[in-house]
């Protein structure tokens, strides 16, 4: 389901570094807890749940979309969904975030991980993408909003499932890339098949674009990056890129591994808020799209303050085809929903 020349759709344009109308704007995080609508579903249901319930899901999904006025709708989903029917012990504790009862840590641990059929062990995620895209395409011609599809990385689940949980230092994950490079190495082609697969299936149920999040990856360091990821990402990278389907390519603390992830693949590179767009556009040169890169705190900011934040954004990307705006990192809770569609109107409407 590949996109062509002539789409509607500007955001698709701009992964496609083609001229647009004015520049697409979706957010991380855009579906979530600083809407009241959002909240007022959380109360009924577990974060689990929601993201079992296609028709829950793709309601999520959507509220963004018509509160915001943004350009793509990305799936309501958790990056961690896949690593359930891998048979990893999940829980979604209060005030915790994910915790993993049954982490992966040795080679027995590796070789009991399940494989996955995205069609069948995830398939309430391909219902709710079917959902969405129908309910985005019932609102063409009247606006074009892009569905995207998405997972985590192989190295930022891989972390999660070792850490038992979210990490400050990477101690378990690093010492096992160090230490056991076979248990590593076979952790690492088990999760790359698996979300290969996983974006492939949410490409075919609809989505019509994908990102993959390697949230994580800022922790390491360049050498680390080249030996013990960069092969599993660019893995499923070029497997998902055969779909036809542009592909986004994000992580956080990323700016000493620009080059690098370039070299992973991806038609767009996510570019944090630590580094100004322009430096980030001078790394990657014109043959990759960028997405960025408004600092996620910047939405508390005084509105004359967010604008001037917003434009200078927008001067450094210098009206040339290939950008996305986005922030450095997901919508955080407590933000003030007029500010994020504030933003949406003032990127709509710059005109250099």
């Amino acid at each position: 389901m590949g996109t062509n020349s002539q789409t509607p759709y500007r955001f698709l344009q701009a992964c496609l570094r083609q001229e647009v109308d004015a520049t697409p704007v979706w957010f991380m995080r855009q579906a979530g807890r600083y809407m009241a609508e959002y909240r007022a579903i959380r109360e009924k249901y577990t974060l689990l749940e929601m993201v079992r319930q296609p028709q829950v899901a793709a309601e999520v999904t959507m509220q963004p979309v018509d509160r915001l006025g943004v350009d793509a709708a990305i799936l309501f989903a958790d990056i961690l969904l896949p690593a359930i029917p891998m048979g990893i012990n999940l829980e979604f504790a209060k005030g915790e975030g994910p915790v993993i009862h049954n982490p992966v840590r040795t080679q027995p641990d590796v070789e009991h991980l399940r494989r996955v059929d995205p069609e069948t062990d995830l398939g309430e995620v391909m219902e709710a993408v079917r959902l969405v895209r129908r309910q985005l395409d019932d609102m063409a011609p009247r606006r074009h909003v892009a569905l995207i599809g998405f997972s985590g990385a192989p190295f930022t689940l891989a972390s999660y499932m070792v850490e038992g949980g979210a990490s400050r230092d990477y101690r378990l994950t690093k010492t096992l890339m160090y230490s056991e490079p076979v248990v590593w190495r076979g952790l690492m082609e088990h999760l790359s098949e698996t979300l290969a697969a996983y974006l492939i299936a949410q490409v075919k149920a609809g989505a019509q674009a994908v990102q993959l999040f390697d949230s994580w990856v800022g922790a390491l360091s360049p050498a680390d990056y080249q030996q013990y990821v960069l092969p599993y990402s660019q893995a499923v990278i070029q497997a998902v890129q055969k779909t036809g389907v542009p592909v986004i390519h994000f992580g956080t603390g990323t700016t000493t591994l620009l080059p690098l992830m370039q070299r992973a693949g991806g038609d767009v590179i996510g570019i944090d808020w630590r580094l100004p767009l322009d430096q980030g556009r001078q790394i990657l040169g014109m043959q990759t799209a960028i997405q960025g890169n408004l600092d996620p705190v910047a939405l508390f900011a005084p509105l004359p303050v967010l604008k001037d934040k917003v434009h200078d954004i927008l001067q450094r990307a210098g009206g040339q085809p290939g950008h996305i705006f986005n922030l450095g990192h997901g919508i955080l809770p407590g933000t003030p929903v007029e500010a994020v569609r504030a933003v949406v109107d003032m990127v709509h409407e710059y005109h250099q």
